[in-house]
């Protein structure tokens, strides 16, 4: 079955671990595909009242239907939680389910441990554009994971966006730093045109809808165009003009280039750190 004929398909019965922003974005996914049968383990009666009808909603392990066989375990838990929740779901995991993992720095090896040792692990990092469908996920398929086990992690996750896979797990971690915190990168430089906006005198809801859209305009152009992004930012910049002005300043080698390097570089740490 293709990728295509697989995201297609009716979605088997999914169990979700978590339904913060994420696991919330990925579910209205699932659901806009198809799956009729998807049970939320989920403490907060409020994250899952966007849903309330469409799913059966559980506030612990405990509680789960009697007889539900679920062929996929989503784990959207906050990584902090992980030791203290998994544990709960090593028999549904033992017993040849899919667990799909989200949770930042959690390794495949040390999620199948949480439960229990058997579990075959997929890891994957989505980013929050996943909220409207435009997001971008890497995945690695950890030992054990079968054909058939990745296709269904693939049509997971093609539910909210684009998805790469990886063969090394280590390539997580910088994918953690780029793609999973870039939202927070872009959404800062929204921040920022829109002060320097209201600093050089325009009205803020000016400054405002200039900055949203010209980020906004700017990735709709970079998506649709084949060209290399140093080749779109040349033909934005003519010589001796404004925004070459602009850019030798924020180009500078203490700069802008300087500045994300180290971000990238800090994110990974951390990434690496919450693996344990």
């Amino acid at each position: 079955m293709s990728q295509a004929d697989t995201a297609e398909a009716t979605l088997p019965p999914l169990l979700l671990v978590g339904c913060g922003k994420m696991g919330g974005a990925m579910l209205e996914g699932w659901l806009e595909r198809g799956a009729r049968e998807v049970v939320v383990v989920e403490p907060h009666a409020e994250a899952t009242r966007p849903f309330s009808g469409r799913v059966t909603v559980c506030a612990d392990a405990a509680t789960l239907p009697s007889g539900f066989h679920p062929a996929a375990i989503v784990l959207a838990t906050k990584p902090q939680q992980a030791e203290a929740a998994l544990p709960a779901f090593g028999a549904l995991a033992g017993a040849g389910a899919l667990v799909l993992s989200i949770m930042a720095g959690k390794t495949t090896t040390g999620v199948a441990a949480m439960l229990g040792g058997a579990a075959r692990v997929v890891r994957a990092m989505p980013n929050t554009p996943a909220a409207v469908r435009q997001g971008f996920t890497c995945a690695f398929a950890g030992p054990g994971v079968e054909p058939g086990q990745r296709d269904l992690a693939d049509a997971l996750l093609t539910a909210i966006g684009e998805v790469a896979w990886v063969e090394d797990e280590g390539l997580i971690d910088p994918v953690t730093a780029v793609s999973g915190g870039g939202p927070a990168y872009v959404f800062l430089l929204a921040e920022l045109l829109e002060q320097a906006a209201v600093e050089q005198g325009l009205p803020p809801d000016l400054a405002r809808r200039m900055a949203r859209r010209t980020v906004a305009g700017s990735g709709a152009l970079l998506a649709a165009s084949d060209l290399d992004t140093a080749q779109l930012r040349r033909n934005v910049t003519s010589p001796k003009g404004t925004t070459e002005q602009a850019l030798k300043v924020l180009m500078a080698p203490d700069a802008w280039p300087r500045a994300m390097s180290e971000a990238i570089a800090a994110a990974t740490r951390r990434s690496r750190e919450l693996a344990g």
